[in-house]
């Protein structure tokens, strides 16, 4: 039995969506990259990156300059150490410094960059020493219910 001309055009069509559909979860995903052009890499070390990603955006000013490349830890200083590949289009000065923020309450995890006044711009392999780690949902409520706490007992116990 040889395929109709209709079951070719409806298997195609189907092919054709799969295709799309794996498109856009790679792309919602932050996973595809249709950029190919290279950026040039820095470091930035942090005390605490919460839950932040490779491949989570870089952002200045809202918009996208590059993207995390790689996230480990440094065992002599006991910091995460983030690598960010920067797009070559954006030169930020050296003394720039970077920031673990939130998209919403609850969102993904970017780095915003802060740009400095130096003149001397960033290149390949610099270090940021700059930076501001993220700030952990949970420890900003047990903070506030132990101030809480704290207000009550002192309210509590004066005449």
């Amino acid at each position: 039995m040889q395929p109709s001309k209709n079951d070719i055009w409806v298997g195609l069509f189907v092919l054709l969506g799969g295709v799309a559909l794996v498109f856009l979860a790679l792309q919602s995903a932050n996973l595809l990259q249709l950029d190919w052009r290279r950026g040039y890499t820095v470091t930035a070390r942090f005390d605490n990156i919460g839950g932040l990603k490779p491949q989570a955006a870089v952002r200045s000013a809202g918009v996208v300059v590059g993207r995390v490349k790689s996230i480990g830890f440094n065992d002599t200083t006991y910091q995460a150490s983030v690598t960010l590949e920067l797009d070559p289009r954006y030169a930020f000065p050296r003394d720039s410094s970077l920031k673990i923020l939130t998209s919403g309450l609850l969102g993904d995890q970017y780095i915003g960059i802060e740009p400095g006044f130096e003149e001397a711009r960033l290149a390949e392999g610099d270090t940021i020493t700059a930076t501001q780690s993220a700030v952990v949902l949970e420890n900003l409520i047990g903070q506030f219910l132990y101030g809480r706490a704290e207000e009550s007992a002192t309210a509590g116990g004066s005449p």
